[in-house]
C-alpha cells in the first residue's frame, strides 16, 4: 500500500476540495470533513484505471509544491492507495466462530461471498469509510 499527499481546501459555501499535486487532473470532493479520504481514495482508484502507476511524492516535495495553497488555510492529508493488481490469493486466517458467523449473515444479505466481504470490509477500513 501506498500513500498520496493531498491537499484540501475549502472556500466558503463550497464543497471540500481535494487534489493531488503528484497527479494532475485527480481531484475528488466532499461535502463533510468525515467524507474527504474515503472520496479521495475513489478519486485514486479511478485515476490509476487508466494511467500507469507513478511513485508518489514525498510530504517535502508536497508542502513545496503547495505552499501557496497551505499558506491560504489548505491542509494535507495522506490518502492510502492499494493497487489491485487482479492477482487472488489464498490466505488462511482465525477468527472467532460467532465472528464467521455474523460475516457469513452479513455476506450472505449484501449477496457477497465471505472472501469478497471480508476484503471489501479491510478495503474500507483502510480507506476510512466506515
Amino acid at each position: 500500500m501506498k500513500y498520496f499527499y493531498a491537499i484540501v481546501h475549502k472556500d466558503e459555501d463550497s464543497a471540500w476540495g481535494v487534489s493531488f499535486p503528484d497527479l494532475p487532473g485527480c481531484f475528488s470532493a466532499a461535502d463533510d470533513v468525515k467524507d474527504i479520504v474515503p472520496n479521495a481514495c475513489e478519486a485514486l482508484s479511478l485515476w490509476f484505471e487508466d494511467t500507469p502507476f507513478v511513485q508518489p511524492m514525498r510530504l517535502d516535495e508536497v508542502q513545496g509544491a503547495a505552499a501557496a495553497d497551505l499558506a491560504a488555510g489548505a491542509f494535507i492529508v495522506a490518502v492510502p492507495y492499494v493497487r489491485n493488481d487482479g492477482k487472488v490469493v489464498r490466505a488462511n486466517i482465525s477468527l472467532d466462530r460467532g465472528m464467521l458467523v455474523a460475516i457469513d449473515r452479513a455476506a450472505t444479505e449484501r449477496n457477497l461471498t465471505r472472501s469478497a466481504f471480508i476484503a471489501q470490509s479491510v478495503l474500507n477500513e483502510i480507506q476510512g469509510a466506515h
